[in-house]
């Protein structure tokens, strides 16, 4: 019986590990450029291995964006614990920046993704790493309608932009500093946001 448990906790582990070096190795190189033995590599598995977790490399698309969706779970979970949804906001663009370096090298983790995938000829994955993109700006949509401000999905839009426009722009220039400058902007505007009673 233990001996079955330690083999099912292995085998999560190494399938844990894999989809962690998928989300990592699709980030750095993109999913053309990508092969099985790269994200097995990075995972420190056989590729052989790899093979008995994912059938295809379509299958660790999949997984890299459940990885994508769970670090965004954990970041929303967090910013949660604060009282004030301005400062939920104001703690999303702060997380941001905090991976100005990443985004200068390789841009946004789902948002390379999402343009990449878009090109596909046979359109897969589309409606899923759409999803993860669905839920940051639902999120963000709820937190200004706590606040009590007009148009809430259309200011989670204009924020989710801005986010994905200074990272394109960091990457482009290879400036991590673009993600500072704006993200200071995205700051100050959500702090300037005021409902119709509090003008």
């Amino acid at each position: 019986m233990t001996n079955s448990v330690d083999r099912r906790a292995r085998a999560s582990q190494k399938r844990q590990r894999l989809t962690a070096a998928a989300a990592r190795v699709l980030h750095e190189q993109g999913v053309e450029r990508t092969t099985l033995a790269d994200i097995a590599r990075e995972a420190d598995v056989p590729v052989g291995n790899v093979y008995y977790y994912f059938k295809t490399k379509d299958e660790l698309v999949r997984a890299a964006l459940t990885e994508h969706s769970a670090h965004l779970d954990e970041l929303i979970a967090r910013l949660d614990r604060l009282d004030d949804p301005r400062d939920r906001l104001r703690g999303l663009v702060e997380a941001w920046v905090s991976r100005r370096d990443l985004a200068a090298r390789y841009g946004c983790p789902t948002g390379t993704l999402a343009v990449e995938l878009d090109k596909r000829p046979d359109g897969t994955l589309d409606a899923e790493v759409a999803a993860v993109i669905r839920q940051l700006l639902d999120w963000a949509g709820r937190q200004f309608r706590e606040l009590g401000l007009d148009d809430p999905d259309g200011l989670a839009l204009t924020l989710v932009s801005g986010y994905q426009g200074m990272s394109l722009l960091a990457n482009a220039l290879r400036d991590p500093e673009v993600m500072t400058r704006e993200g200071d902007r995205l700051s100050r505007w959500i702090s300037s946001l005021r409902a119709e009673g509090d003008r």
